[in-house]
């Protein structure tokens, strides 16, 4: 629920290292209206001409909610694949105008009247299939969809949610990161009770690792006792100019320059990323 967090360095390194060191299918799901995910494995310029091709999950969406016939533009269409020559690693690029609350109101509106349903029940039911419905048709396609969330909470990132397995916090430890944590597990929880999805945490992982100052070390005591240490990435992404300069390069720090401290730093979370994601499997089978 906070910005500034990492959640878009952690998804574009994280998933570039999937694609490269451990030969997976990733796809990067770019839900930020900032596009950040979007613009660091690609150009201004090339995203400008996906918007212009309207080739972003902007279309996706409004013709889903609108229901039209034949789908203009498929989500394979939609895909950017092998960015930064990276074969294996695709992103369905975000969008600045992502999210309009009048219209997603106004076409909620309409399908309930139509359908002769109460407005709540038809939101409830946009939230439950939106998302799902935009990423059915490639599942079969990936190993693994990384999706970067924006902050905050409205009804594309919900129905993200719900239409995710799993979940990763990055977080930094400092007393704002651990409200947006609340708010954040508050919100699942809600999910889960009300039996809307089965999501499950595969944990916390901190970034922009400071000095040890006493707040942070508060700040992950409290983390420590709310989540417990196994739910708690061992590897902490340090501050690392290196990765601002390769987000300029609109390129993953793995790729721009690998032997960076946080590239290391990265390549070390995702192997613990992939441990932890089949103890997760594990537990929930």
């Amino acid at each position: 629920m906070k910005g500034g967090v990492g959640k878009t360095t952690v998804t574009v390194n994280v998933a570039a290292c999937l694609a490269r060191d451990y030969q997976k299918r990733v796809l990067i799901v770019d839900l930020d209206t900032q596009v950040n995910a979007t613009l660091s494995v690609m150009s201004p310029l090339y995203f400008a001409k996906l918007k212009r091709e309207r080739r972003t999950l902007k279309t996706l969406v409004n013709q889903t909610i609108q229901a039209e016939i034949g789908h203009p533009l498929t989500v394979q269409e939609a895909i950017y694949r092998n960015v930064c020559d990276l074969k294996g690693l695709d992103i369905l690029a975000g969008d600045v105008d992502l999210f309009d609350d009048y219209l997603l109101s106004a076409l909620i509106n309409s399908k309930a009247i139509a359908n002769q349903q109460s407005y709540e029940k038809t939101w409830n039911r946009v939230e439950n299939h939106l998302m799902r419905m935009i990423l059915k048709p490639v599942l079969r396609d990936y190993d693994l969809i990384l999706i970067d969330f924006p902050p905050g909470d409205n009804l594309i990132t919900r129905s993200a949610l719900l239409a995710s397995h799993f979940y990763l916090i990055p977080a930094r430890a400092e007393p704002l990161s651990v409200v947006g944590i609340g708010q954040l597990e508050s919100r699942v929880k809600q999910l889960q009770e009300s039996d809307r999805t089965k999501i499950k945490l595969i944990g916390v992982a901190y970034t922009a690792r400071g000095q040890g100052s006493n707040m942070e070390l508060k700040v992950k005591q409290r983390l420590d006792q709310e989540f417990g240490q196994s739910n708690i990435f061992a590897t902490e992404i340090p501050q690392n100019v290196d990765v601002a300069k390769a987000v300029e390069d609109h390129q993953p720090v793995v790729i721009n320059n690998p032997k960076a401290i946080g590239a290391r730093a990265f390549r070390k979370l995702t192997a613990e990323f992939l441990q932890k994601l089949v103890k997760t499997i594990r537990r929930k089978a």
